[in-house]
């Protein structure tokens, strides 16, 4: 098959716009639409901005160019005009050989990416060590997850990188906490998985710190000084600086409780079907940022104030200065990101680097890469910080300090429990096995919680609301998950009854208005890839996936399959079905989402 039609179409219109009235504009930036659905056509041109160049009414405009591109293109099978709007429709002959040779291919709509080209490191996940993944970390691995999936679907060489951040004062508070109020508490004794095991004794920390607080408050010490000198946060500086300088007692704890958080991180990120190429840890790029801080030193793009901490002056570039180095020699976020920046390049010399981070961050990764080009490195515009909005609950925001976070393993258990309940209600699991309805439960839960989070643009905050998320009708991962189910019964029963997959490429039908529905939004399947990689929108690539399963459903309530008679009329639209429940579970893929062979 050549170009496909939107491509022919834009070309065809070009060249109208240049012979008829000296236009030159590329095809590229041509825009066509999707015909209203209230008029008679498949693709629509606005003409209005070529009135004025042609000195010609929009009407006479239209028609115009219609007619050079109907003349030009066999594919057209006519036009109409509807004041400044052309309408092409296109003959039913593109689409069945679109559905006979492209459609139908398992393949269709994803580039094969090339792995000699420099790869995209994407970095998700980035959990801290003091406390268990919650609802923020799902969003950011669902979304880091998908992106990475979804350029690699646009032909990306993707490595997909995770960076634990295992160091800093919020470790040394679980620590402290865990010595003075554990009494030898393990996830082994307490039944606990570490990642919990260890947030609790974060929360613990918070409770304790803040009664000291207010005791020095109450005895007449300001506010500010009162959390500076509190005895736990002075005890966990303490335990820091000994973290840095190497204490073996400090180093030997922190190892057993890190352990703890790993094992508990990798049981969750199985449950999320989420992973990695490579995992980075703080307390093994901080130096490499220290190192990069002193050159700084050395070249004068850095400063350092009489108390001894490190800055650089970005006051320059419209900020203000930003600490790298504290006054006792410990370093900050920023100071490990310069290393592990630098670290990642080296390791993969990398087209680009995302950043899947909340848009809290926006101002540290302007800054990271400020200080990446002062520092001299040329690559610093190839960081990309994919930046996203915050997600809460019905009643409000979490805190990690305080409790009151979703825990994401806990949120998993809810969906899975709805996910069977909502199953049972509506009889989708009557015929399969125990263990078959146990993976069903799964895939649904998990359907429903990456789909309600992935279909919303990612710089949007948004409302988490499990109770919407599971439902079999509108625009929910179930209700795609089991528009799929339905499909592939379909074709394992034209399978049983038959031979019915076409052999000359070619169907002798006549197409309704359902039935070209489809087909429509089968055709934009590799544009929506494009375009949905080049914004890192995943929710593009979700809404898509639900554009189609309504228009399948829409068809398949209207048109008899398996019990149509004309056995062509029969096989094209087996082949149609088999056509969308493979574009389905493509885009599901890149979602994250798997969808059931049956329910």
């Amino acid at each position: 098959m050549a170009l496909n039609i939107t491509d022919s179409l834009t070309k065809a219109i070009a060249q109208a716009l240049k012979e008829l009235y000296g236009v030159d504009q590329s095809a590229g930036s041509i825009a066509l639409q999707d015909t209203r659905r209230d008029f008679r056509g498949d693709y629509t041109l606005v003409v209005f901005p070529y009135v004025k160049q042609a000195r010609k009414s929009p009407e006479v405009v239209a028609a115009e160019i219609g007619e050079a591109v109907k003349a030009a293109l066999p594919q057209v099978a006519g036009y109409n005009v509807i004041k400044g709007f052309l309408n092409f429709e296109i003959a039913d002959s593109y689409w069945l050989q679109f559905l006979a040779e492209r459609a139908g291919q398992d393949d269709y709509g994803m580039v094969h990416p090339s792995a000699e080209a420099a790869p995209v490191v994407v970095e998700y996940s980035s959990p801290n060590t003091n406390k268990p993944l919650h609802l923020g970390h799902i969003r950011n691995n669902l979304l880091g997850w998908s992106v990475s999936q979804l350029l690699a679907a646009a032909g990306a060489n993707v490595k997909k990188v995770n960076l634990v951040n295992d160091r800093g004062i919020h470790i040394c508070k679980s620590m402290l906490a865990w010595l003075r109020y554990g009494n030898g508490e393990t996830p082994e004794s307490s039944g606990m998985k570490g990642d919990h095991l260890v947030g609790k004794y974060y929360v613990e920390f918070d409770k304790h710190y803040k009664d000291e607080v207010k005791q020095l408050m109450e005895s007449g010490v300001e506010e500010e000084q009162a959390k500076r000198e509190a005895p736990l946060m002075v005890e966990a500086q303490q335990m820091l600086k000994r973290w840095e300088e190497g204490d073996n007692e400090v180093r030997s704890l922190w190892e057993k409780m890190n352990g703890w958080v790993y094992a508990g991180f990798d049981e969750t990120y199985g449950r999320l079907g989420v992973g990695f190429d490579k995992v980075y840890y703080e307390s093994q790029t901080y130096l490499l940022g220290k190192e990069l801080v002193q050159k700084g030193l050395d070249i004068g793009v850095l400063f350092r104030k009489e108390d001894g901490s490190v800055w650089c002056d970005l006051t320059g570039d419209g900020l203000d200065q930003k600490l790298l180095l504290r006054k006792d020699g410990t370093s900050v976020y920023m100071t490990q990101d310069l290393g592990t920046a630098l670290l990642r390049h080296n390791d993969f010399g990398a087209e680009r680097l995302i950043y899947v981070v909340g848009n809290e961050q926006d101002y540290h990764f302007k800054v990271l890469k400020l200080i990446l080009g002062k520092l001299g490195f040329s690559w610093s515009d190839k960081v990309y910080h994919l930046s996203y909005g915050m997600v809460e609950l019905p009643n409000g925001k979490m805190k990690s300090r305080e409790g009151t976070v979703v825990d994401a393993d806990d949120l998993i258990d809810e969906m899975e429990k709805t996910a069977e309940e909502m199953s049972r209600e509506h009889g989708k699991n009557d015929e399969l096995s125990a263990e078959e309805q146990k993976h069903l439960y799964h895939i649904l839960a998990l359907g429903a919680l990456k789909y309600f989070i992935l279909k919303v643009d990612p710089t949007k905050n948004m409302l988490f609301n499990p109770a919407e998320s599971i439902d079999f009708n509108g625009n929910t991962g179930p209700f795609i998950q089991y528009t799929h189910a339905r499909i592939r019964s379909i074709v394992r029963k034209a399978d049983e009854s038959g031979k019915w997959k076409v052999e000359s490429g070619e169907f002798g039908v006549e197409l309704n208005e359902k039935e070209r529905g489809v087909l429509k939004v089968l055709h934009s399947l590799p544009d929506t890839i494009t375009s949905a990689a080049s914004a890192y929108s995943p929710a593009m690539v979700a809404n898509y996936a639900y554009e189609l399963a309504k228009a399948f459903n829409s068809f398949y309530q209207d048109t008899p399959i398996l019990r149509e008679e004309n056995q062509q009329l029969k096989t094209m639209r087996v082949s149609l079905c088999a056509a969308v429940a493979s574009a389905l579970k493509n885009t599901m893929n890149i979602l994250g989402i798997e969808v059931p062979e049956r329910m």
